[in-house]
């Protein structure tokens, strides 16, 4: 499988809780235009349509619950 040409890493980081929470809602749905444009402007590079299985399981890595 080839990489993306923007990996996961680079965004998800700095992507705002409002982005985050789109994505979450359901990490299988195509990511929304608001997301996506998000994205570009945070990595300056086309943004992924939807998640592969890898970026969701990133995400699912970056999940910490506190108390």
């Amino acid at each position: 499988m080839a990489e993306r040409e923007v990996p996961i890493e680079d965004w998800w980081p700095p992507l705002s809780i409002e982005g985050k929470h789109a994505i979450l809602a359901d990490l299988r749905a195509p990511l929304t235009d608001g997301v996506r444009a998000e994205i570009v402007e945070l990595v300056g590079r086309a943004a992924p349509e939807k998640l592969d299985d890898r970026e969701i399981e990133f995400i699912r890595t970056q999940i910490e619950f506190v108390d």
